[in-house]
This record gives structure tokens, sequence and C-alpha cells, in this order.
């Protein structure tokens, strides 16, 4: 049996340098010219006795001449850390070979090797806000954002979800042209659709076809109702618009369904009501806020809908409930189906995990479930996701965009052994930090000369500074100040 996986299409660097040549690929029928902007379906004028040829399909040029100018090119740059100190016998010192392996024990500073890929976005106000996908920037050290008139702008994460695969950017530029927000929840199956972005690093591509399904569930992807489409998708079209035929983003493209990792006739999109939930929470707060109820769930079969005595197989049935969540607080068990939240009916298990990220935490809702035979109500107080990390914030992670060090403060034994020292542990290493040679096990003791003993002094530290920062730190025995290039 062919198996095939879900691949996210961003444009790794090896692509790019493969790419030395065009190619033509031939297509069997060819496309009939449209002539109507508005898109009606016109029957043409056949002689009598011949067959109707099929009808016009749409132009969509307009839609490429209005809003092409808000869809970007991404670039991504960041580094990849290649190799670990080696798994080595253990040897005693009288060993005749223990002096030969011993440097090999040593820790190694572990090579950086520079990684790029490309992927596209569209800008969702004139004032800089873009969106795109999370897996677009996710790791990068360095976003780029490329217009069609040719100007690039270096772009801050304002924050990443990956639960619902969105990142929102923001560049330093007023008047930009803006796309136009659509419906995904009125479009329908069978509607023409039109994607825009750069498909191996052909910038401004457009490629169309309709729309497949929608509310697709995907695997590892609980929050997403997606939009499948049989638009032609592939590496570097990640993060662009999806377009109806009135010129409105209904989605972003997100990803396809391919053994090859091509495009193989399947796509799929995040719908814009999503997207845009999640860039109004990143936007006002800095991060997402999902409601939770603790509790795993399954389809309802054919099976099971008799054996719990269901007339038909609906609902997302309750396999098991953690320990003091929402859900057993409220007394939810095992075997309860549930069958609407807040009078929105549960038709399959994928539709409920949105619907209640879509609560907020705190508040409280009504579920209707089927228990024993017949249905009742139960009130519960939804509680609170874990939330992604934000770029640049929260837990011990200090600003990886500017700095790429995580830090954590020594403990009572490690300050014992280093005789009373001061400062911040560095654990992991990447990006500016890296290409400076801080490496982790480094002690962090001052910034521009200004001591430090909290990860929140030294990002209010690195946070002031402009473009370069001077961090002294304490290696084994000696100290040394490290200049870094924050860009």
């Amino acid at each position: 049996m062919t198996s095939y996986t879900l691949k996210r299409s961003v444009m790794a660097a090896a692509m790019a340098a493969a790419l030395t040549g065009a190619y033509s690929i031939g297509s069997e029928h060819a496309l009939w010219p449209a002539h109507a902007a508005s898109l009606p379906v016109q029957a043409a004028q056949t002689p009598a006795g011949v067959a109707t040829p099929v009808t016009s399909l749409p132009d969509m040029s307009g839609i490429v001449a209005r809003y092409g100018a808000a869809v970007v090119n991404i670039s991504v740059s960041g580094t990849s850390k290649t190799s670990a100190v080696p798994d080595l016998p253990q040897m005693e010192p009288g060993d005749p070979f223990y002096e030969f392996f011993r440097r090999f024990r040593v820790p190694q500073q572990r090579g950086e090797v520079p990684i790029r890929g490309q992927g596209s976005g569209f800008i969702l106000r004139d004032d800089g806000i873009v969106l795109t996908n999370a897996h677009v920037v996710d790791g990068a050290d360095e976003v780029m954002v490329k217009l069609t008139d040719k100007r690039e702008f270096k772009a801050k994460v304002l924050g990443v979800d990956k639960a619902s695969d969105v990142a929102v950017l923001k560049i330093d530029a007023k008047n930009l042209p803006t796309i136009k927000i659509g419906s995904a929840a009125n479009t329908r199956v069978g509607e023409w659709v039109l994607a825009i972005g750069s498909p191996f690093g052909f910038e401004n591509t457009a490629t169309a076809g309709i729309v497949s399904a929608k509310s697709r569930s995907l695997p590892d992807d609980n929050y997403v109702p997606f939009i499948q489409t049989d638009v032609a998708v592939n590496p570097g079209n990640s993060g662009g618009p999806l377009f109806n035929m009135a010129g409105e983003v209904i989605g972003i493209n997100s990803q396809i369904y391919s053994r090859s990792g091509g495009y193989q006739g399947l796509s799929f999109a995040i719908p814009i009501e999503v997207v845009m939930k999640v860039e109004d929470q990143i936007v006002k707060y800095g991060k997402v806020q999902r409601g939770r109820l603790g509790i795993s769930i399954q389809e309802v079969n054919q099976s099971l809908a008799d054996s719990f005595g269901m007339s038909k197989p609906t609902g997302a049935l309750v396999s098991s409930i953690e320990k003091d969540s929402p859900a057993a607080k409220a007394g939810l068990e095992p075997g309860d189906v549930i069958l609407s939240v807040n009078g929105k009916e549960i038709a399959g298990s994928s539709e409920l995990p949105p619907v209640i990220a879509d609560i907020v935490p705190g508040d409280s809702a009504k579920l209707q479930i089927w228990r024993k035979g017949g249905t009742r109500d139960i009130e519960i107080k939804v509680g609170a996701q874990k939330t992604d990390k934000v770029a640049g914030n929260s837990g011990k992670d200090v600003d990886q965009g500017r700095l790429g060090l995580s830090l954590r403060q020594l403990t009572p034994e490690e300050r014992r052994q280093m005789d009373g020292a001061k400062g911040l542990l560095v654990e992991n290493v990447s990006g500016a930090a890296a290409r400076a040679g801080i490496r982790p096990g480094d002690l962090v003791l001052s910034v521009n000369g200004e001591a430090v003993s909290s990860v929140d002094q030294l990002r209010r530290l690195v946070a002031k500074a402009s473009k370069r920062v001077a961090l002294l730190i304490q290696r084994e025995d000696s100290t040394l100040f490290v200049p870094i290039d924050l860009g």
C-alpha cells in the first residue's frame, strides 16, 4: 500500500540551489478564454446539431492585478546544529586507550550550518502587519519580507501559534497595499478559488482550482477545520493567500497531501476566521489563549452508536478524563458522548476541539451529552490550554530573535561548587550568540558592564541595546568579554 504524508510547503536551501533552469510542463487540455469579469456562466452559441461545448472559465486576472501587490515573498535564515559529543565506551584512567579517547569526551561546541528557506505571506494592514504560516518562520534567526516592487524589509515576528500554524509579522513600512478579508464559512464546495505565492521561489505565481471539501481534520491539527482544494500548491506557497472570486481572502495555504513532496491534487488552507482570531490575540496580548476541557475523545461509529442506544452515530465520545481537569470537576465521565456545546451541534469528534478552543478560558459552557440511554445537560467552566511560546518572551528563553540564548539561574548546589559564583547559566545557544562563540555551560556575568542576576533583568538590558551588546562570561576558570551583533 502506498503511504502518503502531509508536507509543510516551505522551500529548503537545497531546493533553491537545484533550480538552475526552467522546465516546461505540458498540458493535455487548454483553458478556454473567459470574457466576463463578473464570472457568470455563459452558454456559447452553437450551430444546430452540434454538441454544446464546455462553458467559459472564470477570468481571475482582475484579482491578480488588484491584490497581487499585497502578496509578499518571505525568506528566512538561521543555523542548524550538526554534531554532538560522541557516545564513547567507558574507560578507567589506567586503560592504555584512556588518554586517546579522553579528548573526544571533552564537550565540544556543536557545529552550526546555515539554513535558508522561503515561503509566502500577505499584507493585512497598511501599517506593516503581515500574515504567514508559523512553520515558515519557525526557528529563523532572520526573516526578510520582499514586496512586488522589490523593496525588502527585515521583519519582526510578533508571535507564532503552532497549533493553528499562523504567524504574525511586522515590517517598518506605511501605506502598503492590503488584501480584503472574506468568509470561509460562506464558501461552498465547488467554488473557484485562486492562490498567489512563491512556489519553488517563483514569486507572485497564481494558481487556481476549486474548493474540494470543507472542515477537513488532519493528523496533529486539532484546532483547524481546513479548507481542502485542488489548487496547485507547492513548496514556497506556504503562508500565501487563498482568494475567492470576489477577490477576498478566505484562507492561508498551509499543507499539501503528497508522497513526492510536491503537489498531487490535494492542498489545505487555514480558514480566515481562524487566522483572524489568532492575529487579534497575538497583536493584543502577545499570545493565543484557547479553552480546554481536559478530555480525550474518539469518533462514534455505527457499532458504538448501537451499543450506546443512539439513533445514529454522532457527537464526540469521551474516552478518558484528566485528573482535576475542568471536565472532571464538572462530572463528565468516560463513555459520555458530547452532542452539542452551547447549542452548537457536534456531528463528529473533529468538530469539538475548535469549538472548545474558541471559548474564553474561565467562561462557562453548556454541554448536551448522551449518557446511559438519554440526554442530559452539564455546565462546565472551561480551562486554558498551554500556550505556544511567542517569539522573544516567556520562560527561560531570552529574546531568541535578537540574542539566541536560553538561560537559567544557578541552583544552590551549583553556586556552592562554583565558590558562590553569580550569573546566569547558558543552556542552549543559537543565532547571534552562537555566531559570537557563546557555548552551553558558559556563565553570563554582565551585559554592557551591568551585572545580571535574573533572566528578566538580562531581557530588559538586551531590549534597551541598539545593535550590539557585550557580555562578560565565565568559562571554566577564565572570564572574557564577548561582543554580540544583534543586527
